[in-house]
Parts: structure tokens; C-alpha cells; sequence
């Protein structure tokens, strides 16, 4: 399996930005789609998490309203649209995905089989 991401760079407070991740050899059966973010020196935290068996979200409380998660199954590709982002949105993010699906209360603790390389998005205020 294989995640590539694309879409990250330098945007401007208040600004929006689509990351997406173009998948390989992964199929979408039952399937949980993870978002992560990394910054410099902080531990990584997760943004999203995408459960197939019910077919919710859950959303960093940070994040909830302004970012939305999403997946087109026949192009294989994972996005992560991010609307007003701010500069503590700055850091490293990677997309994953899992054949074992759930997204429970603590979903950044889950584990994940198959991750991207990461993407740097940085935001300037």
C-alpha cells in the first residue's frame, strides 16, 4: 500500500487549502481513513478520523467547523479540505488508512497500517 500526498504549502491566515492523498493497493472495503498533524516539537496529534462502518468523522475539536474530511473511492483519493486555517495549523500532515475500521472517542491513539509520507502546510499570520 502507498499514500501520496499533494496540495500542501504556505497559505495565508484565514485562507483555505486541500490536501489530498492518492492511494495504492489499499482497498475500501471496511476501512477507517485517519488525519494527522505533526509541529516542531510537539507530538503528533490526529485531526480526523473516517469510519466506514457508520460512516462519521470525528474531528480534532480545534478543527471541527472549519476542516471537512472526505474520500472518493473510485479515484482512490483521500482529501482533507482545511477553510480557515490559522498558524497554529502550521505543521507536518499525513493522511492514513486501515483495513480495521473505527474511530472511537480517543481515535488519534488507533492504530494505523499504511501511512503517507507527510506533507508540510504552513500558515502565515
Amino acid at each position: 500500500v502507498q499514500l501520496v500526498e499533494s496540495g500542501g504549502g504556505l497559505v495565508q491566515a484565514g485562507g483555505s487549502l486541500t490536501l489530498s492523498c492518492q492511494t495504492s493497493g489499499f482497498r475500501f472495503n471496511t476501512y477507517a481513513i485517519g488525519w494527522f498533524r505533526q509541529a516542531p516539537g510537539k507530538e503528533r496529534e490526529g485531526v480526523s478520523c473516517f469510519n466506514s462502518v457508520d460512516g462519521t468523522t470525528r474531528y480534532l475539536e480545534s478543527v471541527q467547523g472549519r476542516f471537512s474530511a472526505s474520500h472518493d473511492i473510485a479515484k482512490k483519493t483521500v482529501y482533507l479540505n482545511m477553510n480557515n486555517v490559522q498558524p497554529d495549523d502550521t505543521a507536518l500532515y499525513y493522511c492514513a488508512v486501515d483495513t480495521m475500521p473505527g474511530c472511537g472517542r480517543l481515535f488519534y491513539k488507533r492504530p494505523f497500517d499504511n501511512w503517507s509520507q507527510g506533507i508540510q502546510v504552513t500558515v502565515s499570520s
